[in-house]
């Protein structure tokens, strides 16, 4: 957002110049109409009335002038010499024509009743100038004041706006650096594993799973501008990766899902159940003999959606959070922190009478989507 916009979201200045003058106008007119005529002094009001309101044109109409010069040359730089007399050669031209001006409405209709009339108009226009002189300034530096206190509003909203739009880019730029480290770890991991199938000399499995991995990755790429996606496609995205790792694990991995289809729509960020599945897989389920299941499940509860991600695995050894520097949960912990700040929450812990689960909790968002059918397996 511009400059352009923001001016366009408020009232064009001359609508709001010509209310405020008018106001002014209007309040010294009446003010002055009612108390002499309370005091049974004798003037012509209608005239009387019509001099005060219309005495204040020549300001209204000179105000977008100050404000052009306040902008050129601000108040704040009034001790250089040369913004000093330009406001000064400005607020006595101003005060002249507004003098002139008033002169020439007294000559011309006689408000204040007096016989004989005004008398000369050069000599009714000095003395205007001449007792105005105190007016003209304050009025001249309210104006510029009052200019100086908009601008100053406007640049803090744009400096707000731009700060807004830079840290948006930057937590894009961060959570795609991310992205860009967890592609690789994963990446590398399935290739070993491929590796592996080859060695043993299963190569229909090694096969599988390489097309397996090519569909993965072509999800990847298509998604890779989003940052939130919703829950059943996350979800179908972790099941993909599952289906890719039952090639290598074949009966040994087990999985099972419980995840509500009303929490389908639910915004989460992109690829964050995948890294805490793959962490199971890696820490718990590979190092079984035997496998084990991973258990996928998620509820809602006081505006906040729980996802949790359980193996059967191995248990944490102690002092492993002090220890641990994997890949996976801590660049989880570090996209949830872009995206949320401090209102997430992500732990792991070993769970009775054996196993980890790793569980997170965002603000639920629910956005209405069209979610596939989900393998349920157990």
């Amino acid at each position: 957002m511009d400059a352009t916009r923001i001016r366009a979201k408020e009232p064009a200045p001359w609508l709001w110049i010509a209310v405020i003058w008018s106001g002014v106008g209007l309040f010294e007119a009446t003010q002055t109409v009612f108390v002499m005529h309370a005091e049974g002094m004798h003037h012509a009001w209608a005239y009387l009335f019509a001099t005060l309101l219309l005495s204040w044109l020549p300001w209204a109409l000179a105000t977008p002038l100050v404000l052009r010069l306040g902008r050129r040359y601000p108040p704040v730089q009034l001790r250089r010499f040369s913004t000093l007399g330009r406001h000064l050669a400005a607020c006595t031209t101003i005060g002249l024509v507004s003098a002139a001006w008033t002169a020439s409405l007294e000559e011309l209709l006689n408000p204040w009743a007096k016989d004989p009339g005004p008398g000369p108009f050069v000599h009714l226009w000095f003395y205007k100038f001449y007792n105005g002189l105190l007016d003209f300034l304050i009025l001249y530096g309210g104006i510029l004041l009052v200019s100086h206190m908009l601008d100053s509003r406007q640049r803090l909203a744009l400096q707000q706006t731009e700060t807004a739009r830079l840290n948006e880019q930057l937590s894009k730029a961060q959570l795609n650096a991310l992205r860009r480290q967890i592609e690789p770890h994963f990446l590398f991991n399935t290739l070993n594993a491929i590796a592996g199938l080859v060695r043993e000399k299963r190569n229909e499995a090694a096969v599988s799973m390489i097309a397996g991995l090519s569909d993965f990755l072509r999800r990847v790429v298509e998604d890779s501008d989003r940052q939130q996606v919703p829950l059943g496609e996350e979800l179908e995205f972790a099941l993909k990766y599952l289906d890719i790792q039952r090639v290598r694990f074949a009966e040994r991995l087990q999985v099972s899902v419980s995840v509500p289809r009303e929490l389908y729509p639910a915004q989460v960020p992109n690829l964050i159940l995948q890294p805490m599945v793959e962490n199971a897989v890696q820490h718990g389920i590979a190092k079984r003999v035997q496998g084990g299941t991973i258990r996928i499940s998620a509820f809602r509860d006081n505006g906040r959606l729980t996802l949790s991600v359980y193996n059967d695995g191995p248990s944490l050894p102690a002092g492993w959070d002090e220890n641990h520097s994997g890949i996976g949960i801590s660049n989880v912990r570090t996209r949830l922190q872009s995206l949320y700040g401090d209102a997430f929450e992500l732990s792991m812990r070993n769970q009775a009478p054996g196993g980890v689960e790793v569980s997170l909790s965002v603000p639920f968002v629910s956005q209405a989507v069209e979610s596939r059918d989900l393998k349920d397996d157990s």
